[in-house]
């Protein structure tokens, strides 16, 4: 059983239209079960590019791009499309349903944590297991915002605020979606700084070209309500697994092992010395863990 490949050539993507916008997503795979690969914030499906082929081997594997991140469409906030879980929710069980066209083990990275729970919640019967890699703990959520120090409790509404000023808000995303800046960023959440390659850079900030790109971000960073796992998981339908890269620094472990006791989790994977995306960073590590899980529950 393989574990890792260098990156594949892929095919084109393919295009599935949703509520009249386009979506991109990535396939491969002809036999197994479904998995459908949800990334997180700012990224897009080619974050999967290390994990797909490996789990195609066994699986039928799909990697969409939400609304408003990668190649999918980025309508303008609150015109026909809101930027919130439940948005991204429906659009992973429709998805499962028209495209997919059954079940299927969805498998998140950071925010694609919460779309995956919150997928399976709202509709029980699409979701065969769910895997949670360093989910978004969501500390900036106004129902969390009083345990943050004082400076982040006052600093971090503030700073929504201002950024909700167009004209600022756009300056801001122009500064952050540089190249330098972005491979600032990455590091930070890369412990193994090896991993943080042109490529990658690339593949995050392709999507910041794009029109919309600016209005869908600052639309996020204004987002602080929605769920919460603590609020998805005790509702779960089906199992899941946690694997949380240690190093991150950004969703710290001992809060991230807390979500552990409930009972719907069934493993807690900690990975030494890995940051916030396990899965780019140590698919060696990632794939073969998925891999057994699935075919576990799949028996």
């Amino acid at each position: 059983m393989s574990t890792f490949t260098s990156t594949p050539v892929y095919s084109s993507t393919k295009t599935w239209m949703w509520q009249g916008f386009p979506i991109c997503y990535q396939t491969q795979g002809t036999n197994g079960s479904a998995v459908v690969l949800i990334h997180g914030f700012g990224a897009s499906w080619g974050h999967w590019r290390k994990n797909i082929p490996v789990l195609a081997e066994n699986f039928r594997v799909y990697a969409i791009d939400l609304i408003g991140f990668g190649a999918s469409a980025k309508p303008k906030p609150g015109e026909k499309i809101t930027y919130t879980f439940e948005t991204w929710g429906q659009q992973i069980v429709d998805f499962c349903r028209q495209v997919v066209g059954e079940s299927a083990f969805l498998v998140g990275n950071s925010i694609g944590c919460i779309v995956a729970m919150q997928a399976a919640v709202d509709n029980p019967d699409i979701a065969l297991g769910v895997a949670l890699l360093n989910c978004s703990l969501r500390l900036l959520h106004e129902r969390k915002q009083a345990e943050l120090p004082l400076y982040r409790r006052i600093g971090a509404p503030a700073l929504q605020r201002i950024l909700s000023v167009k004209p600022i808000g756009e300056f801001f995303f122009n500064q952050i979606a540089k190249p330098k800046t972005v491979r600032s960023i990455l590091t930070q959440a890369y412990p193994t700084s090896e991993a943080v390659t042109d490529e990658l850079v690339d593949i995050l900030m392709a999507p910041a070209k794009n029109p919309g790109a600016a209005a869908v971000f600052l639309a996020f960073t204004a987002y602080s309500k929605g769920p919460l796992a603590e609020d998805l998981l005790p509702v779960l339908p089906c199992p899941a697994i946690i694997i949380w890269g240690a190093d991150d620094p950004w969703e710290p472990i001992e809060l991230g092992r807390k979500l552990a006791e409930f009972p719907q989790v069934i493993k807690f994977i900690p990975l030494e010395g890995i940051g916030h995306c396990p899965q780019d960073e140590a698919p060696e590590l990632v794939n073969p863990i998925l891999q057994d899980w699935i075919l576990q529950l799949s028996s």
